[in-house]
């Protein structure tokens, strides 16, 4: 894994921004084993531009933060898809949360996950990603709990290799994906990075209606 230098910059909105980080992802364009999927909600707009600029098949992630106990907005962790989940031990211990408690959370936000899952990807039955190269997008990277899960969770489903790839993270993207992911492409790095959002002049949140249709919308170019 290869830390680039990024020169600062903004995005218009999501669409901009994914063409740009899907230049940066160029490298795989024409694999034939490759599979994009965005985490939802945010990135798979994102993602949708990945997948047409690399000629791939894109598909939907979901995560859901684990939040504490009494203070759901605060997360302990977070849940993906497949079962990857990530847990800030230093966070659960400190504020004295049970096993019970944690494995509450897991099992309600699992329920939600497939609630998600059903209404995005409708009756089509589960990706197989065995010996896949697996592009996962989002629309940034902050706490990176999220990202880790979804990386943990397809690489439990059998990816044989794990891209990261987001528009905007902080400069230690790069070493705190060393050991979850074969490659991180991330197209900006604030030196005085704080949220996701700031470098988007448009950073509507992204609906239901919005993923569904990304989804819908063809991303490989059907043979002549």
């Amino acid at each position: 894994m290869t830390e680039i230098p990024r020169i600062p910059r903004t995005f218009r909105d999501r669409r901009e921004a994914g063409q740009i980080l899907a230049r940066d992802l160029e490298r795989y364009r024409g694999r034939q084993d490759l599979q994009v999927l965005g985490l939802a909600r945010g990135g798979v707009p994102i993602g949708w531009e990945v997948a047409a600029h690399l000629q791939a098949p894109l598909d939907v992630c979901l995560v859901r933060k684990l939040g504490v106990p009494q203070h759901p907005e605060l997360a302990m962790g977070a849940v993906a898809t497949g079962g990857g989940v990530v847990l800030n031990e230093g966070l659960v211990r400190s504020l004295g949360i049970g096993p019970d408690q944690v494995r509450e959370a897991i099992e309600r936000e699992t329920a939600e996950l497939h609630r998600r899952e059903q209404a995005y990807r409708g009756g089509r039955p589960p990706l197989d990603l065995t010996g896949r190269t697996v592009i996962l997008v989002d629309d940034g990277i902050a706490t990176g709990a999220s990202m880790v899960a979804a990386a943990r969770s397809v690489r439990q489903a059998g990816a044989a290799q794990v891209v990261v790839a987001v528009p905007v993270g902080p400069a230690s993207v790069w070493r705190e994906f060393r050991d979850e992911a074969d490659d991180v492409v991330c197209s900006t790095t604030p030196a005085d990075f704080h949220a996701v959002g700031q470098v988007f002049a448009d950073f509507h949140q992204v609906g239901d209606d919005e993923v569904r249709a990304a989804l819908a919308s063809p991303t490989v170019s059907a043979p002549q």
